[in-house]
């Protein structure tokens, strides 16, 4: 009897920490999307507010610097802290070897990332989204007193939920999660935890009458050897362009970290990127560029706007404003494939959707999960195009990626080892 009454509690627990979860993050992350798409709006029709993105940076840069210092590292932070329990609690049932993420983080990057987005500032959003989750889901570590194995779990909760939540795409959301926190030892604990994390965060968000941006691909040609062919040389080229993206932003990182007071980097990276907007006399690159991708799939991309981008997007978060990679580099995938119409024979909608999906497997070398969002985006016609893209981008963007902490974890080609295991079996 108390074996049961034991068990029960266990279930009651965990149905609890779920909802909260999901609920809790699932929230979050729909008030954010209002929030940003309200911002990006008033932006819009107040430009001039560009010229106080120096300003704005000076803020967001003391403001971590006096507050938030323990969370300054984002989605790395979390991917640490992960890693951190991983290593210590082989042998322990106590989840006390790492501190839990301050709460702070939450509110911290959701009004830096829409002061850098009202600022002008190019940037994404999933960051904000996965920090938020994360750090609103380990929380329930202290309140429950929960075991290493069980806080690992309740991480990958996290992230997953807010990735769902931001995107709209439960299924890679999921998949995300365990991907990039967890992929060489994933454990079925975690797994079903993950998915309805991610789906619950993604229908309370929906709750919330938020709506996801829809894309679509029309058209999609038979696979033939010619076809593949074309396929595995766009996969390079977006390789190619997620490995630009991701030392861009490296570079950019060296060069502000030679300003030791950390405040004046951000209002100096803010000088610079609007000093840059002025002299391309277009506001076609900051912010989330949604508009952008979605043109990409039906009218001709300038030939150039994957490289501004890029410059912008690394500038903006290297200079410590704040934001995600994700949205930037669906744009860099999407403007570039648009123009690659010029020499690969494919419809021009299929060409933005591979490099929105591609490039985005490269710089974050979450090439299961990328597949996943591209056939929950797309369909599963293209699924073939953006599987083979992405899998090639991912072996063409080198080793390092935008997730230093996973880079540590020693992951990049776990892929590759996974496949070789498998056939061994």
């Amino acid at each position: 009897m108390k074996k049961i009454s034991t068990h029960l509690l266990f279930m009651l627990k965990w149905l609890f920490i779920t909802i909260m979860t999901a609920s809790l993050v699932g929230s979050a992350t729909a008030w954010f999307l209002i929030a940003l798409d309200f911002v990006t709006l008033w932006r819009t029709n107040n430009i001039w507010m560009v010229n106080f993105l120096p300003l704005i940076g000076l803020g967001i840069g003391y403001a971590y610097h006096y507050f938030g210092t323990a969370v300054q590292k984002g989605n790395n932070l979390i991917l640490e802290t992960h890693q951190a329990i991983v290593t210590t609690s082989s042998s322990s049932t106590t989840s006390n070897s790492t501190k839990p993420i301050p709460l702070l983080m939450a509110p911290l990057v959701f009004i830096s990332t829409l002061l850098t987005h009202i600022g002008g500032g190019s940037a994404g959003r999933e960051g904000t989204a996965v920090q938020m989750g994360g750090a609103i889901a380990d929380q329930f570590t202290t309140l429950f007193k929960l075991s290493a194995a069980e806080r690992k779990t309740i991480l990958i909760m996290g992230v997953s939920a807010g990735f769902a939540a931001v995107f709209g795409t439960p299924f890679a959301a999921a998949v995300f999660a365990l991907e990039i926190m967890s992929f060489r030892k994933v454990k079925f604990e975690n797994i079903i935890p993950s998915f309805i994390a991610a789906f619950g965060a993604h229908y309370i968000c929906l709750a919330w009458m938020v709506k996801h941006t829809v894309y679509s691909i029309n058209i999609i040609p038979s696979i033939t050897v010619s076809t593949i062919s074309w396929t595995m040389l766009a996969g390079l080229i977006f390789g190619l362009a997620a490995f630009l993206f991701i030392y861009t932003g490296k570079i950019f990182e060296t060069l502000f970290s030679k300003i030791k007071f950390e405040p004046m980097r951000p209002f100096i990276g803010g000088i610079i990127i609007a000093l840059l907007i002025v002299v391309a006399n277009s506001t076609k690159y900051i912010g989330l560029g949604i508009p952008s991708i979605m043109d990409a799939f039906n009218e001709p991309a300038g030939n150039f706007d994957f490289a501004l981008k890029i410059l912008l997007t690394s500038l903006t978060l290297s200079a410590g404003f704040k934001g995600g990679e994700v949205t930037p580099l669906f744009f860099i995938g999407a403007t570039l494939g648009n123009i690659l119409i010029w020499f690969i024979p494919f419809p021009m909608a299929l060409l933005a959707g591979m490099g929105f999906v591609a490039v985005f497997a490269g710089a974050t070398h979450c090439v299961i999960a990328s597949i996943i969002m591209g056939i929950e985006l797309f369909g599963i016609q293209a699924g073939m195009y953006v599987g083979i893209a992405s899998m090639v981008a991912y072996f063409a963007s080198g080793m390092n990626g935008i997730y230093s902490a996973k880079l540590k974890l020693g992951v990049k080609y776990d892929l590759y080892n996974f496949i070789l295991k498998t056939r061994k079996l």
